[in-house]
């Protein structure tokens, strides 16, 4: 089910963190969990034309070990590029996540 040799790819996992400055107004900036190696899978045509309308033309999925605590108010950069979490699945047991994310404009 994973293939460690398709993990060929640096993301970094980022969750949003909140700060408070000196004069008491609270900043939100994003922070880095960690960078691990990822699968990138972009969709295939069967998935891209079943939305019926909804294309999403920005989506990638990123396959990375399994990591606890992860949910979808998480992001992955890629690339230079930032990306929404949609959707974490796990894969096996505890073996893997599949990340689908959404490109941010």
């Amino acid at each position: 089910m994973l293939n460690i040799g398709n993990m060929d790819r640096r993301i970094t996992i980022e969750r949003e963190a909140e700060t408070v400055k000196p004069s008491g107004s609270v900043v939100k900036a994003w922070a880095p969990l960690a960078t691990v190696w990822a699968e990138v899978l972009q969709p295939t045509a069967s998935e891209f034309f079943t939305g019926y309308g909804e294309a999403e033309t920005g989506t990638v999925i990123f396959r990375v070990r399994y990591r606890p605590a992860m949910t979808t108010k998480d992001r992955v950069t890629y690339d230079g590029q930032p990306y929404d979490l949609k959707e974490i699945k796990e894969l096996g047991r505890r073996d893997a996540l599949e990340l689908r994310g959404e490109a941010l404009k």
